[in-house]
């Protein structure tokens, strides 16, 4: 404040010289205005609260005027979600809280977690973690790669100056999530080869709710402040495929694995075949061929593929179902095709696609068969032999499977009633192939020594093996072989043998069956092909499904197959002379050959008797001489 007069401020000299009445009276008024204007200044804030809350309010009624409908439309839209319409709500207010936002007055330098070019509206946006449509049905979600996080959902981080920062537009949603209200199909076997991935979806199906949580906070890896999502309520069902040894194991060691899954489904592996199968065999094949985009099969070929189906079956009677090897077949022969500039896929085409598969992973067979052919690996198929027989066996290797015969001898002295198996002695047996072999001493037993003691030392092995031994296919075999030896009879080395035998001598079914016989004929074949033959079971008659070079042989009588119930009937064919059947009086037939084993078994019983009787006598004329 300072004094004026005639429109000009006075300076204080002027001031000064005025009278005292006068300088008086100018100062109560400049107190008095000095205290008007600390009234005003005391006023000022709340006129500026006032006009805010006016601009503001004006602000709302404009903005209101314009969003308003807008979302009154969403709450009718959604007026049977409380939630939503609460959401709206609050997504209202905020927006009138944050209107500078919308009108740009505010700047943020800095990019938002999400990306958005508006971080400050970057809290409107909505992150939809699943959709469906409506007129779809349901979710039927298959998850080829079923970790943790790709079953529960995570959250996501961005780097930025430095640090790891989130927000819920960088929440993403699991498998159970996108097949929630429907079907999640998972691979048991990819499922147990990720980490916490088959416990997390326990969890989540026994809580009945989808919580997203990171596996670095749950074991403290991590120390970044993260969101957590509300958990989602789950209706689901999970089908788990994979192998029956899965399902078994499952329900052995893991007791939640029942409460979860109730139900089993065990799919069958092959189709009978025969009837109308056959038909729709011949369309399921014209229908992956057409799915494939290949040239389509003629009568013949379709024949080809549906025989080779049966032989993958390993039953002439069933054939396979397994597609993807169907259709690997049908490209293949499709190739072989487009090579012969061919229209449609023939029987040819088909032969030539088995045959290049088999030609490729052939290598080691071929090995073995050269080694054969130089007298490396040891395998007769002329002449005769006492003990010695040809076994058979099936080699898997990789997609590649063939049949390998085995040089099997047998060598008898007196002994204690032992039959030992060298290839269990040096463990090289498995328990299945052991067995076969002590079934062959209770056969012995049973049959030739009922009423003495069975006193040989037999010894079984299968010559130049060095790798693990098991099955008990080859125990028929085996006890032609043994039986040669203590007949001394010679055994044909043309033939090759495969079988199982009980404690009756009866011959059972053995498994691969087609594989063995056409590894004796490739022996054969590359040693010269003349009349040679395979003894199987008769169970494996309906198994055959032969290569066409080992058909072909044998409609020229090149090459034979016979089938056998008993080891009778093998040896009859082995050794060419009467096996002998017992009479009325328990007796077999003179200079047969089961009358030959027991004779022997018989002589060796009393060189045991004799040998215990002179030990007796030198034991007690000892302790005389010693008295």
């Amino acid at each position: 404040m300072a004094p004026k007069k005639e429109g000009r401020i006075l300076s204080p000299d002027e001031f000064n010289s005025l009278s005292e009445e006068e300088k008086e009276r100018t100062e109560q008024m400049v107190a008095k205005l000095q205290e008007d204007v600390q009234e005003i200044a005391r006023q000022m804030p709340g006129w500026r609260r006032e006009h805010r809350a006016m601009i503001k309010a004006l602000n709302d009624e404009v903005a209101l005027s314009v969003v308003g409908h807008l979302m009154d439309e969403l709450r009718q839209q959604y007026s049977a979600l409380p939630k939503v319409l609460d959401y709206f709500e609050a997504v209202q207010l905020d927006m009138l809280d944050h209107l500078d936002d919308f009108l740009g007055k505010n700047e943020d330098s800095g990019p938002s977690a999400g990306g958005s070019s508006s971080p400050a509206l970057q809290r409107y946006q909505v992150n939809l973690l699943v959709s469906h449509a409506p007129d779809k049905g349901a979710p039927v979600i298959y998850e080829d790669n079923p970790t943790f996080q790709n079953l529960i959902g995570r959250v996501e981080y961005l780097s930025q100056f430095g640090t790891l920062v989130t927000d819920f537009t960088l929440i993403k949603p699991g498998a159970l999530h996108r097949a929630n209200e429907g079907y999640l199909l998972l691979d048991v076997r990819h499922l147990f080869t990720q980490p916490f991935a088959w416990e997390g979806l326990k969890r989540a199906l026994f809580a009945q709710e989808v919580r997203i949580v990171s596996l670095g906070e749950m074991f403290s890896a991590l120390s970044t402040v993260s969101l957590e999502p509300q958990p989602i309520p789950l209706k689901i069902k999970i089908v788990l495929l994979g192998e029956r040894l899965f399902y078994y194991l499952l329900n052995q060691v893991d007791p939640d694995f029942r409460e979860l899954f109730k139900v089993a489904a065990d799919l069958e592996e092959e189709l009978d075949r025969g009837g109308d199968n056959d038909q729709l065999y011949a369309q399921l094949i014209a229908t992956l061929a057409r799915k494939e985009s290949l040239k389509s099969l003629d009568s013949g070929a379709v024949a080809r593929v549906i025989e080779h189906s049966a032989r993958m079956a390993e039953d002439a009677e069933k054939l396979s179902i397994h597609m993807l090897t169907v259709t690997d077949l049908l490209q293949e022969s499709d190739y072989w095709a487009s090579q012969d500039n061919a229209k449609v896929i023939k029987a040819e085409h088909v032969r030539q696609a088995v045959e290049a598969h088999r030609r490729r992973s052939g290598r080691v067979h071929e090995k073995l068969l050269e080694a054969v052919q130089r007298n490396i690996i040891l395998i007769n198929t002329q002449g005769e032999k006492i003990g010695q027989i040809n076994g058979l066996s099936v080699i898997d290797l990789g997609d590649s499977r063939w049949g390998q015969p085995a040089r099997i001898t047998a060598a008898v002295r007196l002994g204690s009633g032992q039959v030992v198996d060298i290839e269990r002695e040096v463990e090289l047996s498995g328990a299945i192939h052991s067995k076969g072999v002590m079934i062959l001493s209770a056969f012995l037993g049973a049959r030739y020594a009922g009423d003495h003691p069975l006193s040989l030392h037999a010894s079984l092995v299968f010559e130049q093996s060095y790798a693990r031994v098991d099955g008990d296919s080859a125990s028929l075999a085996e006890l032609c072989a043994l039986l040669s030896a203590l007949a001394e009879v010679p055994i044909r080395q043309s033939f090759a043998v495969t079988g199982s035998v009980n404690q009756q001598g009866e011959v059972q079914a053995i498994g691969g069956v087609n594989e063995k016989i056409e590894g004796f004929f490739d022996v054969c074949r590359v040693q010269g092909l003349d009349g040679q033959a395979v003894i199987i079971p008769a169970a494996n008659r309906q198994h055959l499904m032969l290569r066409e070079d080992v058909v072909a042989a044998a409609e020229q009588d090149k090459f034979r197959i016979y089938s056998v119930t008993t080891v009778d009937q093998a040896l009859q064919l082995l050794t060419g002379l009467p096996v002998g059947t017992v009479d009325p009086t328990g007796q077999f037939p003179q200079d047969s050959v089961n009358w030959r084993v027991e004779q022997r078994l018989l002589k060796l019983s009393k060189q045991r008797q004799a040998f215990a009787k002179a030990e007796e006598k030198s034991a007690e004329q000892s302790n005389k001489d010693s008295a």
